[in-house]
Formats: C-alpha cells, sequence, structure tokens
C-alpha cells in the first residue's frame, strides 16, 4: 500500500488515458473489420491511442488556461475534415461516428484529470456499448411504427412535463386529494404498463405464452387472465401453459402491487413485503406445477399474443383517473360513516374492478387509518381480485381448465386469508 501512494499521480493518469484510448481504438479497428472498412478508415487502436494521449499532454502543458488543448482539439478536427472530405468524396461513405469518437477520445485527457473516475469509466463504457451496438439499434428500428415516437413523446409529457407543474394543495378542504397525486398515480401505473409495452415488444418480440402471462401480469393480470383463457379453447393442445401463464399473471400481480407500496408507502412497505414475496414465490411454485406436470411441450410460441394496444391510449388514463377520484370519494365516505368496518366490506367489492385505484389510494396515507388496516384492506382486495380472476378464467376457458386452476387460485387464496388473519 505504502507503495502505491509513492506513485506520482499523473503516472496513473498517462496510464489511464492511454488504456482508455486504446480500447476505444480496438473497438473501431473491430467494427471497421468486420465491415472491411480498414483501408479507408481515419484510424483505429494505435491513432486512437495518440490521439488521447495528446489531449492528456495539450491539457498538462496549457495549465489553467486551456487554450493549447482547445488549438489542438482544432487542428485535430481540421485535419479529420480533410479526411472525412475526401472520404465522403471517394467512397460515398456519410458516416462521421469515427469522427466523433476520435473527439471524444482526444478529452478523455482533461477528464481524467478533472473528472471523478467514475464519471470518466461511465463515458468510456457508454462509447464502447454505442459502437459496439450499431447493428442493434438499426433492428430495433425497423420495428418501430410510425407511433411509437408519438407513444414515447406522449409519455415524457405525462411524466416530465405535466406532473412537475401541477400543484399540491387539496381539491376539497379535509380530504387529501391533490392534482399533484391524482396525476402521480397515473404516471405511476403508465410507467409500469410502458415498460411491459417496451418489453413485451422489443426485447421479448417472440414471447411465449408463458412470457405473455408475465408481461400481461405487469399491465393487468385481469384482463390477461381473460385473453389467455379464451385463447386455450382455441389451442387445447397447449392447454397447460395457458392455465400456468394465468397463473404466472397473478404472481407478477403480487410485485406489481409491491411496486406501488415502495413508491407510494416505505413504512408499509418495511411491514408486508416478506408476505407480498412469499405470495409471489408460492404462486409462481403453483404456475410451475401446472406448467411441467405431465407436460413435454413447454416452448411453443404464439404471435398473436404480441399484439398489445398501446398501454398510454389517453381514454385508459382518463379511466384511470375518474377510477382513482371515485374511489377517493367513496373510501372517504365509507371511512367517515363505518369506520374500518366499512373499509372491510368495501376492500372485498373493489376486487370486482380495478383495484390499483383502490389501493393506491390506500398506500398514500390519505386518512389516517392504522397499517395494519391498510394492510387487511390490501390483502382482502387480492382474495376477492384473485376469486374474480378464477371465474373468469373457468368461464372463458374450457371445462379440462378447471382441473389446473380451481386448486392452484384457490391455494393461493386461502394462503392469503392466513396472511389477513396473521395481520389483522
Amino acid at each position: 500500500m505504502e507503495l502505491i501512494g509513492t506513485i506520482p499521480a499523473n503516472l496513473t493518469n498517462f496510464i489511464l488515458v492511454t488504456v482508455f484510448s486504446l480500447l476505444i481504438g480496438l473497438s473501431q479497428r473491430r467494427i471497421h473489420s468486420l465491415t472491411n472498412e480498414m483501408s479507408h478508415t481515419f484510424g483505429t487502436d494505435r491513432t486512437f491511442t495518440f490521439i488521447g494521449i495528446l489531449g492528456f499532454i495539450l491539457f498538462l502543458l496549457g495549465g489553467p488556461a486551456v487554450y493549447l488543448f482547445m488549438g489542438g482539439g482544432l487542428v485535430l478536427a481540421m485535419v479529420m475534415g480533410i479526411s472525412y472530405f475526401y472520404h465522403i468524396r471517394d467512397f460515398k461513405d456519410y458516416g462521421a461516428t469515427t469522427i466523433v469518437v476520435a473527439m471524444i477520445t482526444y478529452c478523455l485527457g482533461p477528464l481524467v484529470l478533472t473528472q471523478p473516475l467514475w464519471m470518466v469509466l461511465l463515458i468510456v463504457v457508454t462509447v464502447l456499448i454505442l459502437t459496439e451496438l450499431k447493428e442493434t439499434f438499426a433492428s430495433i428500428s425497423l420495428k418501430f411504427d410510425r407511433y411509437e415516437f408519438i407513444t414515447l413523446a406522449k409519455f415524457l409529457i405525462i411524466a416530465g412535463v405535466i406532473l412537475p407543474i401541477l400543484p399540491d394543495g387539496p381539491i376539497i378542504r379535509g380530504l387529501s386529494l391533490t392534482p399533484y397525486k391524482i396525476w402521480l398515480a397515473i404516471v405511476v401505473i403508465s410507467s409500469i404498463s410502458y415498460c411491459s409495452y417496451l418489453l413485451k415488444k422489443f426485447i421479448f418480440p417472440n414471447a411465449s405464452i408463458i412470457l405473455s402471462g408475465i408481461f400481461g401480469g405487469l399491465y393487468s393480470s385481469t384482463a390477461t387472465t381473460i385473453i389467455l383463457a379464451k385463447k386455450s379453447r382455441k389451442e387445447p393442445q397447449h392447454l397447460q401453459q395457458y392455465m400456468a401463464g394465468i397463473i404466472f399473471a397473478t404472481a407478477v400481480m403480487y410485485l406489481r402491487i409491491l411496486i406501488l407500496i415502495l413508491i407510494f408507502s416505505q413504512p408499509l412497505f418495511s411491514l408486508v413485503w416478506q408476505y407480498f414475496l412469499g405470495l409471489f414465490l408460492l404462486t409462481v411454485v403453483i404456475g410451475l406445477v401446472i406448467l411441467f406436470y405431465r407436460n413435454k411441450t413447454v416452448t411453443t410460441f404464439d404471435q398473436e399474443l404480441q399484439v398489445d394496444k398501446n398501454p398510454l391510449e389517453f381514454k385508459v388514463s382518463l379511466i384511470f383517473a375518474a377510477l382513482y377520484v371515485a374511489f377517493t370519494f367513496i373510501t372517504y365516505q365509507v371511512l367517515s360513516r363505518f369506520g374500518t368496518a366499512g373499509l372491510n366490506v368495501l376492500s372485498y367489492l373493489v376486487g370486482l374492478t380495478d383495484i390499483d385505484p383502490f389501493l393506491i389510494n390506500l398506500f398514500q396515507g390519505k386518512y389516517g387509518i392504522p397499517m395494519n388496516a391498510i394492510m387487511v384492506a390490501t390483502f382482502q382486495a387480492i382474495v376477492s381480485n384473485n376469486a374474480l380472476k378464477m371465474a373468469y378464467a373457468v368461464f372463458f376457458g374450457p371445462k379440462t381448465a378447471r382441473v389446473y386452476l380451481i386448486p392452484g387460485f384457490l391455494l393461493i387464496i386461502a394462503v392469503t386469508i392466513v396472511v389477513i388473519i396473521f395481520v389483522y
């Protein structure tokens, strides 16, 4: 350790600049060798290493004034500009990535000398990843239709523009219902739905029936249950996979609700996370049993399940906002007139609809009710919702589905009731 402390700082910095520049240069060599452009490229490993070292030297010699470094950068840019002109003239290739990467390499010296190491590493790793993912980005761009960027713009407006400017003052005196909290609930649900949408479309485009259930559970386990149950009627040869997908959608529902609790109520999260994790694992095990019990075909794919409605449709947001506001008033009135006994009844009734608006209301702590009452109401709503999904699956699916679904859901519901008794 004492020997390391005697190493001059500039020696360490020089080694870092050289290694980082060489790595970027080696990456450029690999890319150009794959595209057979080595004979007419601006430079690769040695050239980029020398560019990095040059930036390091000029920044050191310039001292507090950076005119020498800036002058060197201007000369380098002129040389690369001339090379780029002839490159376009001779090869009709307009790509400028190599030149941009070379300028970033030139800046590594000042970065190493003035910025923390994690920042320099982040920049180098980002450059390496982005240059290596050229073909990946090209294939992803082909999957975008003309509405994808409009969807992204809508999401950014919802989360980054509208939310920060909304007031956080109560709309009605005595009722903790603010425009900010209403829209925050919409943003959270939209974020989970949008992530599920992107994963399914771009990362797992050929998702199996099982993955369709998992991603569907991130958005709506009830809607996914209905879709998979209907599909199982048309493809009875894959019945177990559809039934397992339904169970996995319910398993992911527990994780989705746990994420909502973490976002809106950290104290509640510290009390219930182990119950939710246990119910999640139990549901996963039940799904695996259904999937693998005397079933030898577990790798089929279903392209029809990949066609998803965009989760950011404005109509969906309005419906969610309306439900959120409605449950706020209903919950307030029930608690005012009937107390926690009324809340228990309401939680079971809510399970027959969309439980997320109701649960988010509870998690935001608007009503001053005890934590254990919130926990009980949450699990009661889940029990009711799971019973509804079991009924939907039995109704929309074939009769043979009952052998798998009824025992599975009844076990999940029974264990959840045990949890309710334990936390009551």
